[in-house]
């Protein structure tokens, strides 16, 4: 029994004291126009699964709406023409557009409002040239704010369209 133990005990001190290893990004070197190399990361796209709202996939932005509204402004439209941008360059990707509403209103009112949030989105993007076959939709109307204010300002945060990326 007292074999057992010690065993157990050497087994659990080694164990508990091995090293862990750094996981680097992969590199390849690649030829440049002037005949040098150039270290480039090869990984794949790391994708947050807060997508857009995550401000962390560079050339994909989350698109606001104004109170009670599903039609996008000048600024949101040029928004969403450098998202339809960076979908034709990722090509093997496919999205999710989500659409959120502010917490004032019905939790059937807000679902309806949303849904008719992400298909416009989805309809501007198709007319900018994204293939409909890679954009799909879903409502969460009120049920996943960003801000939890009352203020307008938070409230804004809330009414959006945001983008899920998914490889093909």
């Amino acid at each position: 029994m007292k074999k057992i133990l010690l065993s157990i005990m050497v087994f659990a001190m080694v164990s508990g004291c091995s090293s862990t290893k750094t996981k680097e990004t992969p590199t390849s070197n690649e030829a440049t126009a002037n005949g040098g190399t150039e270290k480039v990361e090869s990984s794949a796209m790391d994708f947050s699964p807060k997508g857009s709202d995550s401000g962390t996939i560079a050339g994909l932005q989350t698109v606001h709406f104004e109170y009670d509204k599903s039609t996008l402004t000048g600024d949101e439209q040029t928004k969403l023409n450098a998202d339809a941008d960076w979908m034709k360059k990722n090509a093997d990707v496919k999205i999710l557009v989500e659409g959120h509403c502010d917490q004032r209103g019905s939790i059937e009112y807000n679902l309806s409002l949303g849904e008719r949030r992400a298909n416009a989105v989805k309809q501007m993007l198709i007319k900018l040239g994204v293939p409909a076959e890679r954009i799909s939709t879903t409502s969460f109307g009120k049920e996943k704010l960003i801000a939890t204010g009352d203020s307008e300002e938070e409230m804004a945060q809330n009414r959006r369209a945001n983008f899920v990326p998914a490889k093909k």
